[in-house]
């Protein structure tokens, strides 16, 4: 199963902090690729292409004009389509249906207002919680579920830095090989 997410109606002047950080959780929690739609923002997308080459994977950032037409793709090529709202099911009632099903996913992830056609079009429009609450916040819920915690396992390979786990203070292992 692959893990793709579209981050919608991205806006440069308003949305880079937000945004970044749903890239940011989306590579954490195990998505291979992360689509922007809206405002094209060549600065945010080298900045996340910089974390991976600081700290492994091979995780990618692509800007999509049309996201329409990655959602038809998506379905077109077998996959599904998670909306994730706070109008939705609720994620505990289907979370087991989505993981039993294999398929490939692209998670979406809205911006400012969604539009209706993104509702219909998908396959699932997931609510995690029935309260207002951010974007990073719903795709690092939903991604937990979908790999029942595997993502703490995650090993991202080529890292030039890696944490070591410590109850105290800040310990990183710098790959000197990958360094320069």
């Amino acid at each position: 199963m692959n893990i793709n997410v579209l981050r919608l109606d991205h806006r440069l002047k308003r949305d880079s902090r937000i945004t970044t950080h749903v890239c940011l959780t989306s590579r954490a929690f195990g998505a291979s690729k992360i689509y922007l739609s809206g405002e094209e923002d060549e600065k945010l997308m080298a900045n996340v292409r910089d974390v991976v080459k600081r700290w492994g994977g091979n995780f990618q950032i692509e800007y999509k004009k049309s996201y329409m037409n990655l959602i038809e793709e998506c379905q077109n090529n077998g996959g599904e389509v998670i909306h994730l709202t706070m109008y939705g099911s609720l994620v505990q009632d289907v979370i087991g249906e989505i993981k039993k099903s294999q398929k490939d996913k692209l998670i979406v992830v809205g911006g400012s207002r969604v539009p209706t056609k993104v509702y219909k079009k998908s396959n699932y429009n997931i609510s995690i919680t029935t309260q207002p609450h951010s974007e990073v916040s719903s795709l690092a819920v939903f991604q937990h579920m979908l790999m029942d915690g595997e993502e703490f396992d995650l090993e991202f390979d080529d890292a030039i830095f890696e944490v070591v786990p410590a109850a105290e203070g800040k310990k990183v292992n710098i790959n000197e090989e990958r360094k320069y």
